[in-house]
């Protein structure tokens, strides 16, 4: 096994207790493990000097796995950079949910697993997020959980078309839309009504926010459509699109946000032999 990356949230990991932990359980493994931080932090921030950080761009080369320490936001983050560079993560939960993290913390123990392969890899679909302005692409995105184009902050209706290979499926005026892989089902979606869809389903919701009529209702395509959604002609609102709840791009009339499933997958690594829908009563404690 090459290296292991470890990528702690320090908002998140306080003091960095649960990666010195991880570093200790992996080391005593025979594992090799390099830190980077997942994203830049304030500058007022005070990283501890026992920890040695390094850059990412150049530990994700060559790197066996990721092991990623927050929430869900977190793993969404690095999800995209370890996706691109071919590399499996792997979550553990710091966070209020973690629904996409495979350990909590008190798990740490688990790790030492990694250094005999005693693990599977899980695919996870991801979309293509292209947004057009006249004959410009301003924005070009991987997706893990969602895309949001919605209102804003702003109380007032945003009207959008949504298509299905160029066909409309959807018009409404409410707070947006939400199109969703089937790992997402679980996030924004599920809040907007949308419904729990397995992650290795091939499927992309179509999941209407607070729709001001009685018709709209979320829609499960395949995931061999593109979507797009813009802005209903003479609508007089400006609507902003966010990938996996990342920094908003605002949309202008006459703006396509083109959506479609990625040649790409993100590989979550499992070291437990668990149901979804046991993940899903867990999180969610139903029963």
């Amino acid at each position: 096994m090459n290296h292991v990356v470890l990528t702690p949230n320090p908002y998140r990991d306080k003091n960095f207790q649960t990666l010195r932990e991880a570093i200790a359980v992996l080391k005593h493994a025979g594992i090799d493990t390099r830190v980077c931080l997942p994203f830049e932090v304030d500058r007022t921030y005070d990283l501890p000097r026992d920890i040695r950080f390094s850059r990412m761009d150049k530990e994700l080369n060559g790197a066996s796995m990721v092991i990623c320490f927050g929430g869900d936001g977190t793993l969404l983050h690095m999800a995209k950079s370890a996706t691109r560079q071919g590399v499996p993560v792997l979550g553990v939960n710091i966070g209020t949910m973690g629904f996409m993290a495979e350990l909590e913390s008190t798990e740490l123990d688990q790790l030492a697993r990694i250094a005999t392969g005693d693990y599977t890899i899980d695919q996870r679909m991801m979309l293509d997020v292209t947004v057009h302005r006249d004959r410009d692409i301003i924005l070009h995105d991987l997706c893990l959980n969602d895309v949001a184009i919605t209102k804003g902050a702003v109380a007032r209706i945003v009207h959008l078309e949504v298509k299905c290979d160029n066909v409309q499926a959807l018009e409404c005026g409410g707070d947006g839309v939400i199109v969703a892989t089937p790992t997402g089902s679980t996030a924004y979606s599920l809040s907007a009504g949308g419904p729990i869809v397995e992650p290795d389903a091939h499927s992309i919701l179509i999941t209407p926010i607070c729709a001001h009529d009685i018709v709209s209702r979320c829609i499960v395509s395949s995931d061999k459509r593109t979507i797009s959604v813009s802005m209903v002609q003479n609508a007089r609102r400006n609507a902003y699109l966010s990938v996996d709840g990342g920094k908003a791009l605002r949309m202008n009339m006459g703006d396509v946000a083109t959506i479609r499933k990625s040649d790409l997958c993100t590989k979550l690594v499992r070291l437990k032999d668990r149901s979804f829908f046991d993940v899903v009563n867990s999180k969610f404690r139903i029963g």
